[in-house]
């Protein structure tokens, strides 16, 4: 089995780092623009966004094992439908 370098390029930091930055901007500005129920979905896919780039390229798990992915996309599952649950408690009280 290859060892497998798990070093990235300053050039692909910076990119990351600038996409974070400027997620971080647009979720801001989204704050501002009343969208009704529409602003709590926005801000929940530009933070998983984020949190995906941190995981995969600052955390280092793109070069993990299948069992660490896994576990981690299954905390996200349940993550998802623990959200999902608190949606629907709220939406119809």
């Amino acid at each position: 089995m290859e060892h497998q370098s798990c070093i990235f390029e300053y050039r692909t930091l910076g990119l990351v780092l600038a996409a974070l930055l400027i997620m971080t901007a647009v979720t801001v500005g989204a704050s501002y623009i009343d969208l009704g129920w529409v602003n709590i979905w926005i801000a929940l896919m530009i933070a998983s966004i984020k949190a995906g780039l941190v995981l995969v390229v600052f955390m280092h798990l793109k070069f993990e094992g299948r069992a660490v992915i896994l576990s981690f996309l299954s905390t996200v599952f349940f993550l998802a439908v623990m959200i999902g649950f608190i949606f629907w408690d709220v939406g119809f009280r």
